[in-house]
């Protein structure tokens, strides 16, 4: 789309520029979600561009991925488009023993486009360059092999205690540096994992604390990744 000078904007990002009701001469940045824009100016009812298009030189941050077992309704939505004003640059949808939302093989890939546009739409909104990519559900044993191409950090209790989520991540930044998946935080479902899922996962992720306090799922899901996102943002 950015290779025109005149492009033909998706669906959604023309309703969206419907909205705004531009003037004449208005100008607009477009993004084509992987780092890179191009400045239009809006004019007889079309977008013409007055710039050439730039580029980010890599990605806004190393990868970091959320892999969280889907929740309710809105608090899903909301997760997803939370993740990606924090910069997650992919979202793993898991259906676990106790998830309480169930779907349908044949519907998970409309599930994803669906997902996909909530994105789209929050980096929109955010001024975000990067829009994650939203993976269709996988269930909880199909996420542990994409687990282990990260550095994963799961909120758990265990013995003995462990450490805050962001000690824990400043003893691990080279080891999420040199993974080619980067860092990851998991977050379990509505009931936790079952014991024995819990496990499976501590097998190939790191337990953290994420406080004094038991948060929900869609809580625990921003805060963990608001954590490891500020502090990858950080120098070590």
């Amino acid at each position: 789309m950015l290779e025109s000078d005149a492009p033909a904007l998706p669906k959604d990002a023309a309703r969206h520029l419907k909205v705004l009701r531009p003037e004449e001469g208005e100008r607009f940045e477009l993004f084509d979600g992987k780092g890179a824009w191009r400045v239009y100016a809006h004019s007889g009812g079309v977008l013409s561009a007055v710039g050439a298009i730039c580029r980010e030189a890599g990605a806004a941050h190393p990868p970091l991925t959320l892999f969280a077992c889907v929740t309710k309704g809105s608090r899903w939505d909301w997760t997803i488009e939370k993740a990606t004003e924090l910069g997650a640059s992919r979202i793993v949808p898991v259906i676990s023993d106790r998830t309480i939302v169930r779907i349908a093989h044949g519907e998970r890939e409309a599930k994803r486009e669906r997902w996909t546009r909530i994105a789209e739409d929050a980096a929109r909104q955010s001024d975000a360059r990067w829009i994650p990519d939203v993976l269709a559900p996988v269930s909880f044993r199909e996420s542990l092999a994409l687990v282990a191409g990260t550095t994963c950090f799961v909120g758990a209790l265990v013995e003995p205690p462990a450490r805050p989520i962001l000690a824990e991540f400043a003893l691990r930044r080279g080891e999420c540096a040199a993974k080619e998946g980067g860092a990851a935080v998991f977050v379990g479902p509505e009931g936790d994992f079952t014991p024995e899922e819990l496990a499976e996962l501590l097998k190939v992720a790191h337990p953290v604390s994420l406080g004094p306090t038991v948060l929900r799922a869609e809580t625990a899901a921003i805060f963990a990744l608001g954590a490891i996102a500020a502090a990858m943002q950080a120098r070590p």
